[in-house]
């Protein structure tokens, strides 16, 4: 009988991904490294934030945690899809196992690793004087993980519309890239920092940072506090939600067109 969640399966590919050291170590333990060191040795990483609900190292902290999440369900969504377009579906498709259910045990995979990429951050923060209101805590994790969903599209659509694992490589490489113009690696200022709120990436950290700082950012070079509209935020995330989305499926007609 055909099921749409296979815990089976879902357990054995969580445990072979997390075999995967190379991946790991950019998902997990790069994060973790690029927070301790930006977050804690900085002198104003204690400094208290205008909302009075974190630190600076708190801040810090959520950026490298959406950077985690991201990275884990980028690799993880764009390999299942390069896996069904290079013949994986065709194994599938003769077993009870539907194409839907593969896609969606893939999914619950990638979120399971981004909770666990977002956990080792924020156990990490436990330990290096971050400090956030105690709601903040789950509040911030639980839109980490909300804000993954759109990028496992953006990941299932490179996936599909290159059909390569090269392609799967460039996608993450260019969340790096993201992260630096979306104002979530250093503070951008002049017209970096104007163009950082169409970045994807801005809209994620700033959905997930809204519940400790409500929105406000500063300009590097001036000091200038700016604060952002919850609706200019959501807008971003739902624009580009829809964008990986309509591209996904550009992909997946393609790959059926040729087959």
């Amino acid at each position: 009988m055909s099921t749409i969640l296979n815990t089976g399966y879902i357990w054995i590919d969580l445990k072979r991904n997390l075999r995967q050291y190379v991946g790991l170590f950019f998902a997990v333990f790069l994060p973790v490294f690029m927070f301790v060191i930006f977050g804690t040795m900085a002198d104003f990483s204690s400094n208290e934030l205008g909302s009075g609900r974190g630190n600076v190292t708190a801040s810090i902290m959520v950026n490298m945690g959406a950077y985690a999440a991201i990275t884990a369900t980028t690799g993880l969504a764009g390999s299942a899809a390069v896996e069904l377009q290079q013949g994986w579906g065709r194994q599938i498709g003769i077993t009870p196992f539907p194409t839907a259910g593969f896609i969606t045990s893939k999914v619950v995979v990638a979120l399971t690793y981004s909770i666990l990429a977002v956990g080792a951050v924020y156990v990490t923060g436990l330990f290096v004087g971050t400090r956030m209101d105690a709601w903040v805590w789950p509040a911030t994790f639980g839109l980490l993980i909300l804000g993954a969903v759109t990028f496992a599209l953006y990941g299932l659509a490179f996936g599909l519309l290159f059909r390569s694992e090269a392609a799967v490589s460039a996608a993450s490489g260019l969340v790096v890239v993201m992260m630096f113009l979306g104002n979530a690696f250093m503070p951008l200022s002049g017209i970096l920092l104007k163009v950082s709120v169409f970045v994807p990436v801005w809209g994620i950290t700033r959905l997930a940072a809204y519940p400790l700082d409500q929105g406000e950012s500063f300009d590097a070079a001036t000091g200038d506090v700016i604060q952002y509209e919850f609706w200019q935020i959501l807008l971003n995330v739902v624009a580009w939600s829809i964008v990986f989305a309509v591209l996904c499926v550009i992909g997946a007609r393609r790959g059926t067109g040729r087959k």
